[in-house]
């Protein structure tokens, strides 16, 4: 058993679930998250160095593909008018600016790339978190901001690759970003779900939808 406690739900009831050469992951009894233990974590500026990396403002077909795999049902349940917020909106802020072409109006925060705290003092209609809530520590936390940045009966929409079995995560390549910390799976939602009284709808292979209550 590990010595540290959930990140998500605080439970301290955690197995080795995997290793490898760079470090172990855990998994809570109670709520399934997997997740790498704080001294694993990169510093920030070694995190931000690893998105560096990567071409975060390529507005590319491939890229809008992708996105569109979230953008396009969360569109699908929102009315006219709605306004929405893209969370870890990355260089590009690409999700923001199709959301606009199709008249909607999504405010962009990225701790690195758009930090302008302004945005987290509204709520929303939308937060949609594309390739985000596994780069996120305190995923408790996460939780409770997502909550306040919504408004009653908002849209919270998360894409991230899910979790499926131990076998399965030994090879999986998603494990190996070093940025990557906190891994969901379907039990993680579920858990999620009924916690929060929040309505999980699985839309996709690795997109979820939530539905605060009104």
């Amino acid at each position: 058993m590990s010595a540290f406690s959930c990140a998500l739900c605080g439970g301290t009831s955690l197995y080795l679930f995997a290793e490898d050469r760079r470090r172990p992951y855990f998994r809570c009894r109670e709520c399934a998250l997997v997740q790498v233990p704080e001294p694993f974590y990169l510093s920030a500026a070694a995190e931000k160095a690893e998105y560096d990396k990567h071409d975060n403002g390529a507005d590319t077909p491939g890229y809008r593909s992708f996105l569109s795999r979230t953008l396009i049902p969360v569109l699908a349940r929102l009315t006219q008018g709605a306004e929405g917020l893209d969370f870890g909106c990355g260089a590009g802020a690409i999700l923001s600016r199709m959301a606009a072409e199709q008249g909607f109006q999504f405010a962009n925060y990225d701790l690195y790339y758009y930090p302008d705290k302004a945005a987290l003092d509204r709520r929303y209609d939308c937060v949609t978190l594309t390739e985000v809530i596994e780069h996120v520590a305190d995923a408790a936390g996460l939780m409770r901001q997502l909550q306040q940045l919504l408004k009653p009966g908002g849209l919270l929409a998360v894409m991230t690759k899910r979790v499926l079995n131990a076998e399965a995560f030994g090879r999986w390549h998603y494990k190996n970003d070093p940025t990557h910390i906190n891994f969901y799976s379907d039990e993680t939602f579920s858990w999620l779900a009924a916690e929060l009284g929040w309505q999980l709808e699985l839309v996709d292979k690795d997109v979820v939808f939530f539905r605060l209550p009104d």
